[in-house]
């Protein structure tokens, strides 16, 4: 286990959170929140058939079991959605409806403050499991949008802090311009240092480093800092940056002469999601860095979405990232 994930799991059981695990049908889930409660990690309120998750044979002891269907909140929830919604052409009947599905319950018990955060993904789609937290939740105060990170854990690394960096957007912007990049590096930043506890180093990544190359997708990163040194200008923030630069200090002495940063980043903004996705799953499966995520930034409550690919491990420890979220 890496220190980052025991560090967080620390500091979930320092100030133990309820999260709402709405895929109760799914093994890898009921395995994860097994170990969750004999660790004393967090509260658990698992939606899905009653009967079918306390026969899955799993030591489920202390955590709520609720079917969505038949629970004595569905009531209270549905017509909370429908005041939420309405004024969006939301009707009672039709909220009434939507409440049965399991992730909107589940967002409605957050939103209700029954729960602190969210936990979906390992057998929905990103889409599925973020509307409702748009809809609902909504973007918290001071957030121009919603983004996404991954904390990645390198081994035997001596780049980053201690081979921790955090990789952002990886899971949901797929082109953003200018203004919405340099709002995911200071949100970026900002998840940094809440969860890892260390300063951030920003590098906005780019195929150039500091005017080497002359295009629109170089100039989009250029625009990008010179806006985010405006919304956060106590930031330790810079590029646009190849990766070699932004990690390697003896390349980014020499590629970007008197950077703040060059040599020394930790949380790496990738210009757009091509970049993120492959660039952290070239890391997770080439040198074998453990991959947190995709969690978001932004919304008004945690609500974390998993890959569909996650196995018991990565929804144990994206779990514990929750808690501290809620923590904050």
């Amino acid at each position: 286990m890496s220190a980052f994930l025991q560090s967080a799991i620390n500091r979930a059981k320092q100030d133990k959170k309820t999260i709402v695990l709405p895929e109760g049908d799914d093994p890898r889930t009921l395995e994860a929140a097994e170990r969750i409660l004999a660790d004393g990690i967090a509260n658990l309120i698992i939606l899905g058939d009653v009967s079918a998750i306390e026969e899955s044979g799993k030591n489920l002891e202390g955590a709520r079991i609720i079917d969505p269907k038949s629970s004595e909140y569905k009531a209270e929830l549905a017509n909370g959605l429908y005041e939420c919604r309405k004024h969006k052409g939301m009707t009672e009947e039709k909220a009434a409806e939507i409440i049965e599905d399991v992730l909107y319950f589940g967002v409605m018990l957050v939103k209700a403050g029954m729960a602190d955060g969210m936990v979906a993904g390992a057998c929905h789609s990103t889409g599925d499991v973020l509307r409702p937290s748009l809809q609902i939740l909504k973007t918290a105060p001071g957030a121009a949008l919603v983004s996404s990170f991954f904390i990645m854990v390198v081994p035997d690394c001596e780049f980053g802090a201690n081979g921790t960096f955090l990789f952002s957007d990886c899971g949901l912007e797929v082109q953003p311009d200018a203004t919405r990049l340099a709002n995911i590096a200071v949100s970026s930043a900002a998840s940094f240092k809440s969860l890892v506890g260390e300063e951030p180093v920003v590098a906005l990544l780019s195929h150039s480093s500091y005017g080497s190359a002359k295009n629109d997708d170089a100039s989009k990163v250029v625009e990008a800092v010179a806006i985010a040194k405006e919304l956060a200008p106590e930031l330790a923030l810079d590029g646009e940056l190849q990766l070699d630069a932004a990690i390697v200090p003896e390349i980014g002495s020499s590629k970007a002469p008197g950077s703040p940063v060059a040599g020394h980043a930790n949380v790496l903004v990738f210009p757009d999601l091509d970049a993120g996705n492959i660039g952290y799953k070239l890391v997770q499966r080439l040198a074998k860095a453990e991959a947190y995520g995709p969690v978001t930034q932004g919304i008004a409550a945690p609500v974390n979405d998993l890959s569909r690919g996650c196995n018991a491990d990565d929804i144990y420890g994206v779990i514990a990232i929750t808690c501290v979220q809620a923590q904050q």
